[in-house]
């Protein structure tokens, strides 16, 4: 046997080994996202479900003004300590109060042809509160403003644990996904097969934005603060391809 012919039938022996393995580890088919036959729908819905807010986030501080900024400072942080007592006696948890702004500025007067001079000084000093009990809200901003409270924003109303509300409408807006597709189908004489594929493309727990609620002290005297925790919508919004045929 010539050199060559040993070295043509090693390269055959090497190859052969190969080309099995290349054979046993072919990859599985994978269907495409859009099959060769049939109708592709696209459906956008969104489910939608109603609960009754149980949090409500309020923010509640002080502004105080003074000669000088000691002045200011000192007597905010008086007053602040107050405010915080009674949160406290109100029954409104440590994990359920937090700093929200702490600042300290000088406000100044403006006059024609001179330079801005300084009259004072401002302190603020507010906390972001959570009730718990919604319906205890009114009064706790009742007593809040009695000890000094001067500024209040909100309520902030929104669903504590609100997984199972979104879920509901998960299922619901798959249920419109489907009535949709079912319809398109109908009106051009087809039917559908199946579903392809499902994406959800956004969500909404039921919060809603902080409504601007400034109150005084004098204001509140001879009143009492009611809030009215309602209904709010929980929705989930999807996206669902349909096959027809």
């Amino acid at each position: 046997m010539t050199m060559n012919s040993i070295l043509t039938a090693s390269l055959m022996a090497l190859a052969l080994p190969a080309a099995a393995a290349a054979q046993t580890a072919a990859p599985a088919s994978v269907e495409p996202l859009i099959p060769a036959t049939g109708t592709i729908l696209d459906v956008d819905a969104q489910g939608t479900t109603s609960r009754v807010p149980d949090l409500a986030t309020i923010r509640a501080g002080v502004v105080s003004q003074g000669t000088t900024a000691a002045a200011a400072l000192s007597d905010n942080s008086s007053r602040m300590a107050r405010v915080l007592a009674a949160l406290r006696k109100a029954g409104v948890a440590e994990r359920d109060i937090a700093t929200s702004t702490v600042g300290l500025s000088p406000p100044y007067r403006y006059v024609d042809n001179q330079p801005p001079a300084i009259t004072g000084y401002q302190a603020t000093n507010s906390v972001s509160i959570r009730f718990r009990d919604v319906a205890k809200a009114g009064t706790i901003l009742d007593a809040l403003v009695g000890v000094g409270a001067n500024q209040i924003d909100g309520p902030n109303l929104s669903i504590d644990k609100p997984d199972a509300a979104l879920d509901e409408a998960r299922t619901d807006a798959l249920t419109r996904a489907r009535a949709r597709a079912d319809l398109y189908a109908k009106a051009a004489g087809m039917s559908v097969v199946r579903i392809i594929s499902i994406s959800e493309s956004g969500q909404n727990t039921g919060a809603q934005p902080p409504r601007p609620m400034m109150m005084a002290r004098a204001k509140m005297a001879d009143s009492s603060t009611e809030i009215a925790a309602g209904e709010q919508d929980v929705t989930v919004n999807v996206a669902v391809r349909f096959l027809l045929r």
